[in-house]
């Protein structure tokens, strides 16, 4: 199963995460690193060639690309091409290409229309909880942390709050008289949810939390895609039983 590419956000455990740029250099067209960037969507190139290209002394190349090597972003290669000694050429990773704009639910929202309209929403309700607990199943893999067995139901969810916002949840720990809720400042599936907010946000989303809650109850109480400014399930804590 391959990892999950975790961004922003405190990673638990000593994960490993993939490192990003800042905000300006994502910003395509903006900076050195973005033009050269640009100039590898179209494949690998040394770094005479982006000099040269770019028009900018091959020097200040090299160290651009040296610092995005080091982020996991570029990759450089030898290539040997006819006679002589091989070229090294630099070329974008899995990480470097994601950093492009991505309409992943444009893809999605097609899929799930066409669910509906064959299968229904019972059918399509049921594919979702199971994504959940695939998607439970690789955050478990990845954040080993989350298997340890533990009888803290506190400690559990802040964990879990940790995990989420390493996902880019912006997620944090609140406690009102009603007992812990766990709000999220951000919503990564926005496009779909904002579409079928049930789907993602009471059956998906809700499977999830209890998964990695240890089955704790988890009521939602707020979301962003039904209007308001964050994500907010309020946790009804259960001492947990370690296996």
């Amino acid at each position: 199963m391959a990892p999950l590419h975790i961004r922003g956000g405190p990673v638990p455990c000593g994960s490993p995460r993939a490192t990003t740029m800042t905000t300006a250099e994502m910003l395509l067209g903006e900076g050195t690193k973005s033009k050269i960037l640009e100039e590898l969507t179209a494949g690998p190139r040394t770094a005479g060639e982006l000099a040269q290209k770019l028009h900018i002394q091959e020097s200040a190349v090299r160290m651009h690309l040296e610092r995005l090597a080091r982020r996991g972003i570029v990759s450089p290669k030898f290539h040997r091409e006819g006679v002589g000694r091989p070229r090294k050429r630099y070329g974008l990773t899995d990480e470097g290409f994601e950093l492009f704009p991505r309409r992943y639910e444009l893809m999605v929202e097609s899929l799930i229309d066409s669910i509906l309209e064959h299968e229904g929403e019972g059918y399509l309700a049921a594919i979702f909880a199971k994504a959940a607990d695939r998607f439970a199943d690789r955050l478990e893999d990845e954040f080993p942390a989350l298997k340890a067995p533990t009888t803290d139901p506190e400690r559990r969810l802040r964990l879990v709050a940790r995990v989420l916002d390493s996902l880019g949840q912006r997620a944090t720990v609140s406690r009102d008289a009603k007992g812990p809720r766990l709000v999220r400042k951000n919503c990564i599936f926005r496009g779909s949810a904002l579409a079928h907010s049930n789907l993602i946000c009471e059956v998906f989303d809700q499977r999830l939390l209890q998964r990695l809650l240890g089955g704790n109850a988890v009521d939602l109480v707020s979301s962003m895609p039904r209007g308001s400014p964050a994500c907010s399930h309020l946790i009804q804590l259960m001492p947990m039983t370690a296996d």
